[in-house]
């Protein structure tokens, strides 16, 4: 299915990469020479995807856009110094995508992965199928491929939504929310089970095509709920889950690449040893 619309939120403060993230944006911290987010973005544009919204603090002088915006200066430098081999690589924008900055409101009150999507949805009036992609992780396939560009040729009715899962070992599973999967379609979510109470080893890795339904219920969700700082997350699987009891379909796509997380030094050490190994 042809969808032309990508949501990426990368507010909030990524508390579990601090101190390191007191100065420098989670989706910024590099995976060998680019920022976590870039593959997210070099994903979205292997999909054909035109527009993405880019969901980013409140707070002046965005690192994430000034990553993609042109400096002037650095080229400039480039060219005087005979090292125009080097333009290239500092221009790291995208042609085919118009990228949009949005800050997200409010952000140290009102919490949770539902929010972004939501204030997009409603700001620029998106009622098309959108992918929603969080930006501090990603599915790397060292040949190039795309994961995601399988989950839109998986689709062909833009009132279904679905999403991209990975597995791992049932030791691990305690740390993941754990899918419920019925005929290759969600059924639900189970959050940190143990091992023995698995309903499978397939998690949740929060990469989604949301149906115009699906992102019309995130904005009601969000709306006729009151969650203050010290109370539960707006949590986008919720408005997911109520999607699926009223009937509504969404599809499970295991990823063939490996599933790579920036948002523990773990993961992010490994992501790095990851792809600096397949690109040399």
């Amino acid at each position: 299915m042809r969808i032309k619309k990508a949501i990426i939120p990368v507010a909030g403060w990524g508390t579990r990469r601090l101190p390191i993230t007191k100065s420098i944006e989670k989706a910024m911290l590099p995976i060998g020479n680019r920022p976590i987010i870039d593959y997210v973005v070099e994903d979205c544009a292997k999909a054909g995807i035109e527009d993405i919204y880019i969901v980013i603090d409140e707070r002046p002088n965005s690192q994430i856009e000034a990553y993609y915006r042109d400096n002037d200066a650095l080229n400039e430098y480039l060219s005087l110094r005979g090292k125009v081999d080097k333009l290239p690589l500092a221009r790291t924008g995208r042609p085919n995508i118009q990228l949009h900055f949005v800050p997200q409101c409010d952000v140290n009150h009102r919490y949770g992965n539902a929010l972004p999507v939501a204030q997009v949805v409603e700001q620029f009036n998106i009622s098309e199928p959108t992918v929603v992609l969080m930006g501090d992780d990603f599915s790397y396939n060292a040949d190039g491929s795309s994961d995601l560009v399988r989950m839109l040729d998986l689709l062909d009715n833009p009132n279904d939504s679905a999403l991209l899962t990975t597995e791992v070992p049932l030791e691990e599973v305690e740390k993941y929310g754990v899918l419920i999967i019925k005929d290759n379609l969600l059924s639900g979510f189970y959050e940190k089970p143990k091992k023995t109470e698995a309903p499978s080893n397939l998690i949740n890795i929060s990469k989604y095509v949301m149906s115009p339904r699906l992102l019309q219920r995130i904005v009601e969700y969000c709306h006729t709920h009151d969650f203050g700082p010290q109370d539960q997350e707006f949590l986008i699987t919720d408005p997911i889950i109520e999607h699926i009891k009223a009937g509504e379909k969404m599809h499970v796509l295991p990823i063939q690449g490996e599933y790579l997380d920036g948002g523990s030094l773990e993961g992010w050490l490994h992501a790095n040893n990851v792809v600096c190994k397949s690109t040399h």
